[in-house]
């Protein structure tokens, strides 16, 4: 028996980065020319799990494509969760470049009519009268900003969030995170008072309760997550806040009346909640905001990765009007906290969201997409469960529904048989084919990606001998 300790789902992604196949990918992909930009990006720059080294190079992104420097073309469902209005919308870069010629910069101690715009633009399509508002140019820093906040406004400092859930990279975010791969004892000790506990995920209770026919248990399991949740902060009693992402972008969706519970058990405790939508917000789930769809209302909202278009970096933190207690602490201060390029790009995402429909459509295609991978799961074994909502979903692979075994290495074959095909995605927790795509993409479009997904499945599951 080997004394080795189990390998994370964390371990398994980021080493798919080193694996056989993306050498043998590589090998029969990469030009001389790729090869050699590889090589050099190598040496430039610092190596960290699950980006490095780097697939391929990319020489264009637009619409919902990106091509890499040999011409392939690859519909893109990964993208970082930045490209809801597609790369490069016309729209977008023609409001950029207006603002880089009338106003480029202002300086920190002043204010500008975008940034004060978008401002404006996020009360009014916040849930719950979240008015207040901070901006930042990374989520990161983001929730940072969201920890300082709750701190100062109750006077507590103990946080719990979820295992498995991420919400950045810096100390702060990295503390507040449940990843292994950024909570490593190399980089030593996190902040303190930072609980976590187990996520909502239904497929794979950890609690232990079974799912039948796809659907939790609620009359058995009395959502036992959220109720968890209550007793730490009745355990606790001075818990500043719950910071937890309001759909998982593994992605698991909350069982029904989780966050109300969840809501529920703040308000009794005197802890403020803060829902992470820097992956969901702005209509990936097809909800402008993920929390919508629970009819809950946080009390601090973080959000992300699309506000900048797909193309400039920004980040924005809405609280209650009530929650603006410490006028005399600097929580940012950022540089570039009211850039008014940034803010323009970000008003202007925003309305293109709303005036192209991009969230219904994403609603609309997202359902039938999910309908489309149900279908798959009928006749393909190794799909032990679909789930998500709008342009978040995803299908997790098993060796047998009964066990449930991961199907780790049959993610992996089916990913790279995918980007032959010409579609990009995402393997996460080592075994769920995770599908971001952006907001813009059509039922055809859709239908084209969905064709390549269950060839590729097929094959592999025949390839496997587990078809």
């Amino acid at each position: 028996m080997s004394d080795q300790a189990p390998q994370t789902p964390a371990q398994a992604e980021g080493e798919i980065n080193t694996s056989p196949r993306r050498a043998d990918w590589a090998a029969r992909t990469h030009d001389q020319a790729t090869q050699a930009m590889l090589d050099e990006d190598a040496r430039l720059f610092l190596h960290q799990s699950v980006s490095t080294p780097c697939m391929s190079v990319i020489a264009k992104a637009e619409g919902a494509y990106v091509e890499d420097a040999q011409g392939r073309r690859y519909l893109d469902f990964h993208g970082n969760n930045v490209h809801h209005i597609g790369y490069g919308h016309p729209r977008l870069k023609a409001a950029i470049a207006k603002q880089m010629d009338e106003l480029p910069f202002a300086p920190r101690r002043f204010t500008c009519e975008p940034a004060s715009a978008l401002a404006q633009k996020l009360s009014d399509i916040s849930p719950g009268g979240l008015s207040k508002v901070l901006f930042t140019t990374g989520g990161s820093d983001a929730v940072e900003v969201a920890l300082k906040l709750a701190r100062a406004a109750t006077g507590r400092h103990k946080t719990v969030s979820f295992w498995d859930a991420f919400h950045g990279a810096g100390f702060g975010a990295s503390s507040v995170g449940g990843e292994q791969m950024f909570r490593s004892h190399l980089v030593g000790p996190l902040l303190s008072g930072t609980e976590h506990v187990a996520p909502f995920a239904c497929y794979r209770c950890p609690y232990g309760y079974p799912e039948v026919n796809g659907a939790p248990q609620l009359d058995m399991c009395k959502t036992t997550c959220a109720n968890f949740v209550r007793y730490v902060l009745e355990k606790e009693g001075d818990v500043a806040a719950v910071i937890a992402e309001p759909a998982r972008a593994v992605p698991y969706i909350p069982p029904p009346g989780f966050w109300q519970a969840v809501r529920e058990a703040c308000d009794a405790h005197g802890t403020l909640l803060i829902f992470d939508e820097i992956p969901t917000g702005l209509g990936k789930t097809g909800e402008m905001f993920a929390c919508n769809h629970d009819n809950v209302v946080p009390d601090i909202l973080v959000m992300g990765k699309s506000l900048g278009g797909g193309i400039l970096p920004l980040a924005a933190v809405l609280a209650r009007p009530e929650l603006d207690v410490a006028g005399a602490f600097a929580f940012g201060h950022y540089t570039h906290e009211k850039n008014p390029v940034t803010t323009r790009a970000g008003l202007t995402t925003i309305e293109i969201i709303e005036d192209e429909g991009l969230v219904e459509n994403a609603a609309t295609v997202g359902a039938h997409a999910i309908g489309r991978l149900c279908e798959m799961q009928q006749r393909l074994a190794v799909i032990g469960d679909v789930r998500g909502r709008g342009f978040l979903f995803g299908a997790e692979l098993v060796m047998s529904r009964d066990g449930k075994e991961p199907a780790d290495d049959l993610a992996e074959e089916v990913f790279y048989r995918c980007l032959d095909a010409g579609l990009s995605f995402k393997i996460s927790m080592g075994n769920t084919l995770t599908f971001t795509p952006p907001l813009i993409l059509t039922k055809d479009q859709m239908d084209t990606a969905l064709d390549i997904v269950e060839t590729a499945l097929t094959e592999s599951a025949q390839a496997a001998g587990l078809a």
